[in-house]
């Protein structure tokens, strides 16, 4: 089973979960801003990703952090996704309950391997 996790605004997790829908993946949606991710949660993420994948660099929220957020370490990206789930690069999706993609680029050919196989 998938489970991807995102805002329902966002183009890319609804390029996302369009290609899901065109190849019948069964997947639940979790929308950051109407269900709370725990730390837990995105803990799991980091460890599978590392947070410098994670990062949505494009947001509001990423340019209204300090400056010295070029010298965080993993551990205080944590903190400051479990804060704000608006900083992380959307959408994460897991597979059986394993984080397994972060973001949407990628060939058809990848994304099958990864999510569908």
């Amino acid at each position: 089973m998938l489970t991807v996790y995102g805002i329902s605004s966002c183009g890319t997790v609804k390029k996302a979960r369009k290609w899901l829908d065109a190849r019948g993946a069964d997947h639940t949606w979790v929308d950051f801003r109407k269900t709370e991710v725990s730390r837990d949660q995105v803990a799991a993420w980091v460890s599978a990703f590392g947070a410098k994948a994670m990062r949505n660099t494009s947001g509001g929220a990423y340019r209204a952090l300090p400056a010295e957020k070029a010298d965080w370490d993993d551990a205080r990206w944590l903190d400051a996704f479990a804060a704000d789930p608006m900083l992380i690069k959307r959408p994460i999706i897991e597979r059986d309950g394993v984080p397994t993609q972060v973001g949407f680029r990628g060939s058809d050919e990848d994304f099958e391997a990864k999510l569908l196989a």
